[in-house]
């Protein structure tokens, strides 16, 4: 559905507001674009809405229960202490985007966005559209990241990031070491154990102090979620110093603890830090012998397609509260610590999302009466002239 407020010259669509990317930050977007009135089109590079979340490995089940895993306007269908599989999941986000009949163009992966005469062009396949607005939605991630020494393993040595994982069969007989103990490690860790050597790698992490189906769990998650939404912002002392941390250090741990790790029989080891012999070495020196790595080390933002000063340095563009300072019309949603620690939560994000809609709102707004102050005079010399 093309929004009535579209319209197209040849091979361009124009349009108010193009959302890149249709996972929860996206629609959430969509959602209050759609209260305040204003036509947009979300631009998903996925076959279908939600297919982030189907590429993730096969066992994964939300870290947050139904009641808190909802966006704005639609409450996830389910026990509201359930926690959905990644499939459910993404199946919501397909329903939410019907339910709300958003714009939404599946298979448009965006491979540019630049400006000319004061408007935007953004570029996905053969579509392109000019738009006044674009708001990146693609999430805190983008490329997975892996370390420089990797490519130096023997080749015989199966490599996965933890993006390319779905389940055991991918992997060679053998051990494996995973790397990374956050939480996609000590998962996958986990379910790797059963019948085989597992080694974790890297530092300790922080622990979350309660199982997410406990009784206290339904206590404890409430208050963390107020917390990490009204107190660890960053209009706060408590925030703005809580801030550089959160982004500098992975999550605790939800589901999976230490106890759990050791009970399976899953080796802690130190960091990798090289490669000796075509194997992995630690910091302490040793080797290991491993038929395979899973690299659960995270991503990196990479925003080199958008050619625009505001983004040439390739990483996270310099922005407050979402909107860029350096590139009026240009917006973020979905980034780590947005605005709070609960910015990048599946229930956290719809508040960006809001503040992005009042703002563009805002703009069209302020532009129009600009227009219109422009228009004035003109019009009232021309009724003058023709009176006189």
């Amino acid at each position: 559905m093309v929004s009535r407020d579209t319209d197209r010259t040849g091979h361009r669509e124009r349009i108010e507001t193009v959302i890149v990317g249709g996972g929860q930050a996206g629609l959430a977007t969509a959602y209050h674009l759609r209260r305040r009135k204003r036509p947009f089109v979300v631009l998903e590079a996925g076959a279908r809405v939600g297919d982030n979340w189907r590429k993730h490995w096969d066992s994964l089940r939300l870290f947050t229960p139904a009641t808190l895993s909802h966006l704005p306007g639609m409450r996830y269908p389910a026990r509201g202490w359930s926690f959905p599989t990644k499939d459910e999941f993404a199946d919501y986000l397909e329903g939410y985007a019907a339910h709300f009949g958003f714009d939404v163009r599946t298979g448009a992966r965006a491979e540019a966005v630049t400006r000319h005469a004061g408007r935007y062009q953004v570029t996905a396949g053969a579509q392109c559209f000019e738009a006044d607005h674009v708001v990146l939605a693609t999430g805190a991630h983008r490329e997975p990241k892996v370390p420089m020494f990797a490519p130096a393993l023997d080749p015989g040595i199966v490599q996965l990031h933890s993006s390319a994982y779905r389940n055991p069969d991918q992997l060679r007989p053998g051990a494996v070491l995973v790397v990374g103990p956050a939480n996609s490690g000590s998962e996958i860790a986990l379910e790797l154990a059963a019948g085989r050597d597992v080694s974790l790698a890297g530092r300790k992490v922080p622990v979350f102090p309660v199982r997410p189906h406990s009784l206290a769990a339904r206590v404890v998650m409430r208050a963390f979620f107020l917390i990490a939404a009204h107190v660890l912002t960053s209009k706060t002392p408590l925030g703005r110093r809580a801030r550089p941390y959160v982004r500098a250090n992975p999550a605790p741990l939800i589901r999976v603890k230490p106890q759990d790790l050791a009970a399976a029989g899953v080796r802690r080891v130190g960091r990798v830090v090289g490669v000796q012999g075509g194997r992995p070495r630690l910091e302490d020196g040793d080797e290991l012998d491993v038929a395979n790595v899973i690299w659960c080390t995270g991503f990196q933002v990479d925003y080199s397609w958008i050619d625009l000063p505001a983004c040439a340095a390739g990483g996270e563009p310099a922005h407050e509260r979402g909107v860029l300072t350096d590139e009026p019309g240009m917006y973020v949603v979905g980034q780590l610590f947005q605005h709070a620690l609960a910015s990048t939560f599946i229930g956290g994000v719809g508040r960006d999302a809001a503040h992005i809609a009042r703002v563009i709102e805002r703009r069209v707004r302020r532009r129009r009466r600009a227009t219109h102050q422009e228009e004035g005079p003109s019009a009232a010399a021309l009724v003058g002239t023709a009176g006189g």
